[in-house]
């Protein structure tokens, strides 16, 4: 493919140019439906009247529909797009990216969602985790899972199993207190209902004072909880900014500026991280430990 590529670099960069864009009008159909010209047009960038001429041609090949309520990605558009994903990936460098980044960090893999619009990449990264998800399931019996907007997103995302799993879905940590939606237990609900399988729910809050932790942990339905907990042998979670979390979790504000200063720049369940990948901070929670997770 990449010496395909090339050649086609050399000989006709108008035609990756052109498939590039009608790639990414496609997708934020796929992503955004119904949706009419004019939104389109400023989703993507460009002016209504090249969007209007690569809409015509788009329905011209059966890849949308178009009604009163806007347009929508037909069946063999949404396979044309599965199809597109690794091509667009290797035009514009990204698997090589992805490559690098993987050696870069040590870890076995990385995927990197290709998007014309930032809106749109917590949806394509969603389902990306979804695929990735199910075919790497078989051998887990406990499944962790976080909170937060990008978590919603990949539970909502994924497809509905008829098929009785063994599967046990569980909150990896307690709540921060805000919407429901995007609670750890609620996400940890909605995955099991997809997936047709049993889940645990934890009922305690993600901020805890550290004095009462043993105490809180010895209540039957936590100590259950936490014993579930222990059992994970695969965890999902996303990684969010550090002072956005450290707000979320209703840190003071002498918190914050202790985080900040300490050069922290992500969280995830519950640790903030420099840039680095050193712990500079840790909150008192209920839930799995950095300790659990590496093993």
């Amino acid at each position: 493919m990449k010496r395909l590529i090339e050649l086609q670099r050399k000989i006709v960069p108008e035609i990756l140019e052109t498939m590039e864009k009608r790639y990414f009008i496609l997708k934020e159909i796929s992503l955004n439906y119904p949706i009419g010209r004019r939104v389109l047009s400023s989703r993507v960038g460009i002016s209504e009247r090249v969007v209007r001429t690569e809409i015509d041609f788009l329905k011209s090949q059966n890849l949308i529909n178009i009604d009163s309520s806007g347009m929508i990605v037909t069946e063999s558009g949404n396979e044309l797009l599965e199809k597109l994903n690794s091509f667009i990936s290797e035009i514009k460098g990204i698997t090589k990216l992805e490559e690098d980044l993987a050696k870069s960090l040590e870890i076995k893999k990385v995927i990197i969602i290709p998007s014309a619009e930032e809106n749109s990449s917590g949806i394509e990264m969603a389902k990306a985790a979804g695929k990735i998800f199910l075919s790497s399931i078989s051998q887990s019996k406990v499944i962790g899972v976080t909170g937060g907007t990008t978590m919603q997103s990949f539970a909502s995302n994924l497809p509905i199993k008829k098929e009785k799993s063994n599967l046990t879905i569980v909150p990896a940590r307690g709540g921060l207190g805000e919407d429901v939606e995007i609670q750890a237990n609620n996400i940890a609900a909605l995955i099991s209902k997809k997936l047709n399988s049993r889940y645990v729910m934890l009922h305690v809050p993600d901020n805890i004072q550290k004095g009462i932790i043993k105490s809180i942990k010895s209540i039957p339905d936590v100590k259950s909880a936490m014993q579930v907990i222990d059992d994970i042998d695969m965890l999902i979670f996303g990684i969010g900014k550090a002072e956005e979390m450290a707000k979320r979790r209703k840190s003071s504000q002498q918190e914050i500026d202790f985080i900040i200063n300490s050069g922290a720049v992500s969280e995830a369940f519950g640790y903030y991280f420099n840039i680095e990948g050193d712990i500079v901070y840790e909150t008192s929670t209920i839930g799995i430990s950095l300790e659990s997770y590496k093993k």
